[in-house]
């Protein structure tokens, strides 16, 4: 399927690994020009190398923490100039972070929700302005199926993630007169470098398609998903496939969530 986005440019935060990587590398392969924001530098080289080498594509990577509202803006602004514009922003940064309620102290809730929410807040606010320039966009809020299913021993990350759909529904409305559209996506269990360390403590013996295929995972689909699968999500909604699609929120998790 032709996405539509050939040319337009995108800005994707945590975009050195997982997730992120998967989706910067998807919206490179169909033409659109890339950035990707993300703390470590380190990491974001080795991300630019990998897109060059399977897209063709130069990347713009950026150093910054997006926790921080004006390292956002200084992403974004710089974003805006090396591209011209700004159509879709993937607003994906994010760790987990999951302990009972009396272990959560009270700078564990501000990391989390400055992490997660407002660096969600921040680029939106930096990006809008720009997207309204080149005549509306798109934006993917990356958040996890714990948002609207929040388990015993979830904190701070579920409440988190439901600020973050509450969010993605506000805007959708908010921003739909300047065809700006705003959807999320919500993770289950994807392969991550956290995933991987749990396989590695849990069952090493296994190996990773034995682990992934787990009963006692619970997934419908009978495995773990990976981050390739996210990413073609994510492309969708910020394709002109999707053109009429805004403030709704997607599940990927192989059909585990009790809830759409």
């Amino acid at each position: 399927m032709e996405l539509g986005i050939r040319g337009k440019a995108a800005i994707i935060t945590g975009g050195s690994k997982g997730i992120g990587l998967a989706t910067a590398l998807l919206l490179a392969s169909e033409g659109a020009e890339i950035a990707i924001v993300a703390r470590d530098a380190e990491a974001l080289q080795s991300a630019v190398e990998q897109i060059k080498e399977q897209t063709g594509k130069e990347v713009l990577a950026i150093s910054a923490d997006v926790s921080k509202a004006e390292e956002a803006v200084r992403a974004v602004e710089e974003t805006a100039a090396h591209f011209g514009g700004i159509h879709i922003l993937v607003n994906n940064a994010g760790t987990s972070a999951a302990r009972p309620f009396q272990q959560v102290e009270t700078d564990a809730w501000t990391s989390d929700l400055d992490l997660k929410l407002f660096g969600a807040v921040h680029f939106a606010r930096a990006a809008l302005p720009y997207m309204r320039d080149v005549g509306g966009g798109a934006i993917v809020n990356v958040t996890a199926i714990g948002g609207k299913t929040p388990g015993a021993s979830s904190l701070p990350t579920s409440v988190s993630r439901a600020a973050g759909l509450a969010l993605t529904k506000a805007m959708s409305k908010d921003l739909a007169a300047d065809q700006i559209r705003v959807n999320a996506v919500c993770i289950g269990l994807i392969r991550s470098a956290q995933i991987e360390r749990m396989w590695q403590a849990k069952a090493p013996e296994l190996s990773w398609e034995e682990f992934a295929a787990d009963p006692r995972h619970g997934i419908p689909l009978g495995r773990i998903g990976n981050a390739q699968e996210a990413a073609n999500v994510i492309g969708f909604l910020v394709s002109e496939a999707a053109s009429f699609v805004t403030g709704t929120s997607v599940n990927i998790d192989g059909g585990i969530s009790a809830v759409l």
